[in-house]
Formats: C-alpha cells, structure tokens, sequence
C-alpha cells in the first residue's frame, strides 16, 4: 500500500497522507459504528472523557474514547484495523502491532482546539522510539473543522517541554501553525504521523461533528513493556482484569 516516494516523504517529514484507504461501504460503516459510541450505545465507562479539560455543563467540547475495539472487538476484524496494520508494518517494520485505538470528536461550533503535542511526551521510557499514529477522517477534516497540522521533520528533533495547564486536559507544548502544515482529509482518507512529530488541530467552527478515528502502533516488544509496567492506555496505572 506504501510507495518507496510515500515511504521516504515519511521518513523525512514525519508525516504522510493517504487518500481513499476505506471505500463507500466501509466509510458507512464506520459512521454508524462511531455515533453509536458517541450516543452511549456502548458502555465506556471509565474510557470517555472530555479531552479539551474545559468543564461545560451542557456538553463535551472534545469528546475522547480510549479503546474502542476493546470495547467492541468486532472492529479488529474490519478494514481500518487490518489496513492500519499493513501500513504500520510497511512503515516501521513488520514487528509492529496495534498499541491502541480511540475516538476523538470535535462537537459543532465548539472551537475548542486541541494544543500543540507530541505523542511521545505520554509515553514511558522506552528503547525502541518506533511509534505512529494513523487518523482516519470520518468526517471531511477541514481547516474549519479542525483537521491536523504537522511540524515537519519535528521528529527528528529532541522532545520539546510539555505541560498540562491546571492539571487537567490535554498536555501541551509551543507550537505555530507558520512553521507546519494543515493535512485536510477526505472522509475514508487519513493522516499517519510519527510519535515524536509535531502536530495540533484547529477547532471546530462548523455546523457538523468533526470525527476522527485513530489508531496507534508500536513494535510488540514495547507493547509488552508497557503492559508489563501496567500501561494499557485506558487512563488507569494499573491494567483492568
């Protein structure tokens, strides 16, 4: 699925969209899958949350799912799982797995961005840095509607200083959207990115959800370390039984 041009723009930018990964059928089923979780049709108790810390009574700004194929295993056995695997093993190497996956989506006329991070700034210490990130839009991800920006060759770069403003939300570091670039998606389309790249996203401006799909992978070795040390990324130190 990846050319040797895709696979160097990767390497050297940190970044690489792919257009029309998943086909009509797949995109609907998607759809419907996801505002099933989004309605609460499935119980993610204790993996929802708001990821922009802002407290609204009246509804989430940016709404978080970890782990929907834990929940729902059902979705391992679809195309996004299974192409998202490919394309990780082309990218990476073919001892990449699937770490964990989630939901983000941006609520109609929030504008709530989502700050400026690194993907590793989360992560423990660990000897093999390969990781990436692929964001399936399941919505058209435009730049009203909060669609990503990338910091290219930002991974190549030592970590930069994050922080988490009030001790809620999302961490954060310094950012501009001058020195990146914005990655609008087609829906069915998707942005990879490496663990270290830089990245952000505006917020939604719009009159429509802005959903976003995402799923992470990490060779199995470092999986293991992580499960080991009671990392399993549904927000708790230890792993549930």
């Amino acid at each position: 699925m990846i050319s040797h041009e895709q696979l160097n723009f990767f390497e050297n930018q940190g970044f690489l969209p792919l257009e029309n990964i998943l086909d009509g059928e797949e995109k609907e089923f998607y759809s419907q899958t996801y505002d099933s979780f989004i309605n609460n049709e499935f119980d993610t108790t204790d993996l929802r949350s708001d990821l922009s810390g802002v407290k609204d009574s009246n509804r989430e700004l940016i709404t978080q799912i970890m782990l929907p194929s834990r929940v729902y295993p059902d979705l391992l056995r679809h195309p996004m799982h299974q192409k998202g695997l490919e394309i990780a093993q082309q990218l990476l190497g073919e001892d990449m797995i699937l770490d964990f996956d989630m939901l983000i989506n941006k609520a109609p006329k929030t504008n709530q961005p989502t700050p400026w991070h690194q993907d590793a700034a989360y992560w423990i210490d660990m000897p093999d840095k390969r990781a990436l990130s692929i964001w399936f839009a399941i919505d058209e991800a435009t730049l009203e509607n909060g669609c990503m920006w990338y910091t290219p060759k930002s991974h190549k770069l030592p970590l930069r200083e994050h922080h988490q403003p009030e001790g809620k939300g999302a961490l954060q570091c310094q950012g501009t959207e001058e020195e990146s670039t914005a990655v609008p998606l087609k829906p069915g389309s998707c942005a990879i990115h490496h663990g270290h790249t830089l990245h952000y996203s505006r917020g939604n401006t719009t009159n429509s959800h802005r959903r976003a799909f995402i799923l992470n992978f990490r060779p199995q070795r470092m999986v293991e370390l992580e499960r080991k040390q009671g990392f399993d990324h549904s927000g708790k130190r230890k792993l549930r039984v």
